[in-house]
Formats: C-alpha cells, structure tokens, sequence
C-alpha cells in the first residue's frame, strides 16, 4: 500500500475509532487474525547455500494491519505466530558469525537459512523481540543509531521520519529528551538503554550492529531543496553555492562510522563487525569507507534476489518486511526473490530541454509539475530521462544537466527532477546520455579526438555524420566521457539505469582513429594490431567502450537498487542483419550484453516505404525468431509519436494501434518518444488505454 493510501486509510480508521471505539484490545485481537500453522504448507524452500535477511523495525501489540500510522511496525503476535512457522517448517535462523564462517569456508549454512534483523534500536527490541530470540534460541541482528540513542539519554531532540528522512530540529526545545519517529514523540521509554543492550549483548544471542551514528536522515543534494540519504549523497552547501568535495564526503562519512563504532564498543565492549546502512543507501564507494572504519561485512535493502554464502560480505540484501505481513505473506515475498515474477516494461523518454525554461524558475516547476502528473497517471515504469542539454536538437550534447568537470552545466536540474519522478511518480528512472557524441569546449581537442575516415588522399579527417562523436579507441575520449558518467552518478546515486543514446554507432567507413599510434581497444590498454576491423569487431568494440563507462558509474550508485543498462538500437540492423556494417550494432550482441535494448520501432524514421503496420509486424516477428530466449523480455518496442520528417505529431489513436498491434503479436514492452507533457502530446486517453500498466487501462479514467 502507498504511503498516500495508508494515510487515507488512517483518517478514515479514526474516524470510526470515534464512534465505535474499535481500538480496545480485544476488538484488536479480532482484527488480527491468529495464522493457523498446520495449515500453511512449506511451498518455499530457500536454496542450499542461499540465505534470505529479513528487515523489521518496531514490534507493537496494537500494529493493525494495513492502516497502522507506522507501515513499518508489525504487530506482536504475527512475529510470534512467524517464529512459529519458521520452527514448524523446518527454517533456520542464522547468526551474522554463520554468515562469515561459510564466507571463509569454515561451515555450511543450514538449509531454509534466514537472518533476522531489526532496525533502529527501538524499545521493543528489548521488551518484545528479545523475549521471543531467548524462547526459541534464534540469533538476530540488532541495528542501533548510536546518535539516537545518545541523544535521549542527553535531552537532545531529533526528527526521523521514514518516508522524507530525518533532519535535526532546532525548534523542538533541547530538554525534551525526545525523537520524532514517524511523526509521533518517543523518549527514552521508546529506545533501548544501554543497561538493556548490555544485557542482551551477555545473551550470546544478539549482534549489535551499526547503523552509523548521525546518517539516517536526509541532507540536501541539491539547489531546490530535495533532500536525499545522508551516507551517499554529497550535499549541497547553498551559502557556499557548490556540493561537498569527494574528500570531503569521505571524510564526513568515515569520521561517523569511527564514532559510531567506538560507541558501541565503549557500550558492549565489543567491537562491531556490522554496518546496517540506513535505508538501504549504499554504494561500493561508502562499502570501502566502511571497511576504512573496520568493518567486514555490509547491509542494505534489495528483494531482487537472495543472497548466497559465496558473495561478498559487502553489500548484503535484506527484505524490507512492512504492512504487517504474516507469514504466508512473508513466504511469498521471498518465493518473489527466488523467482521473480514477469514485469512488464512501460517507458516513457523525457526531453529535460522542453522542461528547462532558461528565462524563468517558475515556469521550469510548472514545467516539472505538468510531467509529474502525466507520469503519475500513466501508471508506467520507467521514464528515460534527458541528462545532456541539445536545445538545438543535433543530438549532439554541449552541456549537461547536472555538475561535472568536463562540460558548461546549462542547469542544475537533473537530480531534481529524477528524484521528484521517482518519489512522486514511482517509476524508475535512467538517465538518458550519449555514449559518444560530446561538443567539448577545446575545439582543437574535439577535432582531434573525433572519430576519423580517410580522404581521397588516404589522410585521416574528422567524421562529420548525423553526429559529432568522440573516437571510441583514443584513451583520452574514454577518460573524458568517462569522467561525465562518474559526474553523473556521483550526484544520482539513486538512479535505477542508464539508456545510452542512438548515437553509438560507426559507418561502414569509420572509426580510422585505430589507425593512430595511441589507439587501444575500449575498455582496455591493449594497442590495436589490425586497424581494419570487421563490422562484428566494431559492434563488439562499442559494446566495451560502454563497458567501460557504466563502470566509472557503479562505485556511486545504491547497489540495493537494481541498476539496468538500456541501448538504443536502429530498427534496420533487425529487419536487415547485414545492415551491421553501417550501423555497427546487431540484435543479437545486444540481447546477450544489456539488460533491455530499446528498439527504435519507428516507421518513419526508418525510411521504409511499406505501411507502418505491416513494417511493425515485421519487426516484431524478425525479434521473435531471435534464438535468445530472452529476447522478449529484454527488447523494448520504443515508438515515435512524432514523425520529423513532416513535423507534425502521429495522431494517439494511431500509435495506440500500433501499440495493441504489438502486444497482440506478444511484445510487452514499449515505450514511447517524445512526449509533450506540457500540450497533451500525444493525446494522453488514447496512449494510457494501449500503454498503462493499469489493470483496467479501459475502463479507469486518471484523476
């Protein structure tokens, strides 16, 4: 249930507890009700070897399902009746000290291994949880914010709220000993005491955990106010009118995680070996900060998959238990970690050029504001988001949308309106950006790093196609686009994936730069021996320079979010395989090297002289007999909506057409491009009918 649901569902509870008085205990016991054991039957079994983290925060005897102003918490008697199935259904809860012997080969993990672990160092820890570890002899992880519990014990105050982060706050008076958790005053009743942890710490049982000291909040990321979790994001000093520096990030992040652990070892006489990282924020970057502090071993949050006793210590997954589940439930949100089930791919591409008003910040958040609510009714999943700024529509990026050290940052905008898409809308969002095709300041510098043919008179000169790329063998173009990707994720490291942009292609008669002395393969520093490549070298050649700026990228991003790679692909290079030559892509490479390949289904830019129709059934067919059994599942039908040629916008009922013609044929994933948000292009009703993930797409009419 969305945050906004529960809310309603909340008002609409208190208003009955006002005329009933439904809130007795008893009247909560009925609500509740009690899990029959002997009915469930083990349909899950967690792999030999694997192990599943289940992550839960407050334990509470009045949690009532789906309307409970914590979603978080759940109720006693569903942990209780949890321990219960677990013991009759043959699953073993593991300690952190299991985890690491099998890492070492030191032990095997028993079979149906769970990790229980509960955040945030609350009073029910002590007073509901561990009563229950100490009846069954199950071992748990405990996560403490040692700031928090500090600060209770100090008559300090500070806000934490789960959905928008936390922040200190100066208008809560020093002496009131308290913490806002979610929205409600706890003090120190509602926290363990360090006497508590000491006694559990004795207990043999429990693993106390940091959850680092002063880090599970929101700091501001970027120049409009978002704020985003403090352990990855490098913050934004407005007084200052820049962000943190990297040594400053690494810094302010080691010096908590230092104090946290001297806390904890000054509480329990123990060192801690554990990070739980506060919403599951994390990326490989503060990984090694932490390993930096002395830790060894690193939660976050991911239901993508389970975790195995062979994977690295760092960056385990836990399951985010919420809604009070039972353990029917639970079950099956791991069975949807072992199997995933199908999803379905809706993509919508956004130009940040037609959002971005140059002349006025408020027509830029009307802007903003009109695509947010597109967005939200479409009921999609993903959005393909403009990071490079092409006001003149060349293709050609001269500036970007976010800071970097390579380009003129045209706005500071990008962060903004990928977070707002993402909490507001619920869609997943990658950022869209040319592999190759930069404008770099330095003309000289451009000219001589462009990808090159020879003349008449067999001299090396610069390219000039649809677009001005930068030679995908010369090292210097890949440690210039390089650092622009690095840029980019340092100051999105929320971002759910990247679609790289139509412009990674070479013709028939280039890239020549392999002719040049300092040439190397992409991606490594081996010269190149024959410079005339084949067309199938070419295509593999552009794959590893992707390669290698994807992995400039990845010590940024929250690896508890699954990151994807997206390609665009030329349509001919489908419907005609030897088309490779001229393109260097081909179907086949992409299908096995990314995670979708966004197909450019576009009739009217292809050129084709048959009915659009009938060259969309073509193409879907020509993808059906790829010998790729994924093939379905990773190529994404990207449709125009406008056709360039004669400027004019493809009427919605049309591309609804094409968009039922296709799923008809059996594609599931489309998306679509360009959209004006701000005109209603294409007509928003016809789209949302072929287009949403909406289960009644027909019959729901958006709000």
């Amino acid at each position: 249930m969305s945050q906004l649901n529960i809310r309603r569902a909340t008002i609409c509870l208190l208003t009955s507890l006002a005329i009933t008085n439904y809130a007795q205990a008893d009247n909560i016991d009925k609500a509740i009700q009690p899990l029959s054991i002997s009915a469930i039957s083990p349909n899950v079994s967690i792999p030999k070897g694997q192990y599943v983290s289940l992550c839960f925060h407050d334990i509470r005897d009045d949690v009532i399902p789906a309307v409970d102003t914590d979603p978080y918490a759940t109720n006693t008697r569903r942990l209780s009746e949890f321990f219960d199935w677990m013991h009759a259904h043959n699953w073993h809860p593991i300690s952190v000290q299991q985890v690491i012997d099998a890492k070492n080969g030191k032990g095997e993990l028993p079979d149906n291994a769970v990790l229980l672990s509960f955040d945030d160092g609350l009073r029910s820890i002590y007073s509901k949880v561990f009563p229950l570890l100490k009846t069954y002899h199950y071992p748990a992880l405990f996560a403490l914010e040692t700031d928090w519990l500090t600060q209770v014990n100090q008559a300090h105050s500070v806000n934490y709220h789960s959905e928008n982060f936390a922040s200190n706050d100066a208008t809560v008076a020093p002496d009131t000993n308290t913490v806002i958790y979610n929205d409600l005053p706890r003090d120190q009743s509602g926290f363990i005491t360090w006497q508590e942890l000491q006694e559990m710490q004795s207990s043999g049982l429990i693993e106390f955990a940091s959850h680092t000291n002063d880090l599970h909040r929101g700091i501001l990321a970027n120049p409009e106010g978002n704020v985003e979790p403090a352990a990855i994001t490098r913050e934004y000093f407005p007084k200052l009118g820049r962000y943190e520096t990297d040594q400053e990030f690494h810094t302010r992040v080691l010096n908590d995680l230092r104090l946290s652990s001297n806390i904890l070892k000054e509480k329990t006489g123990v060192t801690p070996r554990a990070i739980v990282w506060p919403y599951g924020a994390m990326t490989p970057e503060v990984e090694s900060i932490a390993r930096e502090a002395g830790f060894i071993i690193s939660f976050g949050l991911s239901d993508s998959k389970l975790n195995t006793q062979n994977q690295s210590l760092m960056s385990v997954g836990r399951l985010l238990i919420s809604s009070d589940p039972d353990a029917v439930a639970i079950e099956a949100q791991i069975a949807q970690s072992i199997i995933p089930p199908k999803q379905f791919e809706r993509a919508v591409q956004v130009d940040m050029d037609y959002l971005y008003d140059p002349n006025s910040a408020e027509q830029t958040n009307a802007n903003l504001s009109k695509l947010l609510d597109r967005i939200k009714a479409m009921r999609i999943s993903t959005v393909y988001l403009q990071a490079f700024a092409d006001p003149d529509g060349t293709g050609n990026a001269k500036a970007l949308y976010f800071p970097n050290n390579e380009l003129p940052m045209r706005a500071d905008l990008f962060n903004r309106v990928a977070w707002q898409l993402s909490t507001r809308t619920d869609v997943r969002v990658f950022a869209w950006l040319p592999m190759l095709a930069y404008q770099l300041p330095d003309s000289a510098q451009q000219q001589r790093l462009s990808v090159k043919i020879k003349d008449a008179k067999d001299q090396l000169v610069v390219a000039h196609g649809d677009y001005q790329r930068l030679s995908p063998f010369l090292p210097e173009s890949a440690k210039i686009i390089g650092n622009i990707y690095a840029d980019l994720a340092k100051n999105n490291s929320g971002l759910d994936g990247v679609l790289i942009h139509d412009d990674a292609y070479l013709a028939e008669n280039e890239d020549q730069s392999t002719n040049e002395p300092g040439a190397r393969w992409p991606n490594t520093n081996e010269a190149i021996t024959t410079p005339d490549l084949t067309p199938r070298q070419k295509t593999d050649a552009l794959i590893a320079f992707g390669d290698g700026l994807i992995s400039r990228m990845k010590p940024y991003i929250n690896v508890s979010n699954p990151f994807s790679v997206a390609r665009n692909l030329y349509a001919r290079v489908v419907l005609d395989p030897a088309a490779e030559s001229r393109f260097a892509q081909a179907l086949e490479p992409f299908i096995e090297h990314y995670d979708f390949v966004a197909l450019m289904a576009m009739p009217y830019l292809d050129g084709s002289n048959e009915p659009p129709a009938q060259w969309l059934a073509q193409l879907a067919d020509a993808v059906k007999k790829s010998p790729n059994p994924d093939a379905t599942k990773k190529v994404v039908f990207e449709l125009q909506t406008k056709n360039w040629q004669t400027k004019e916008w493809i009427p919605a009922t049309t591309v609804k057409s094409w968009m039922q013609l296709l799923t008809n044929k059996g594609i599931t994933n489309l998306a679509y491009y360009p959209d004006d948000y701000i005109n209603n292009h294409p007509a928003f009703q016809p789209i949302y009918q072929g287009f949403s993930l909406s289960e009644f797409p027909h019959y729901q009419e958006p709000k």
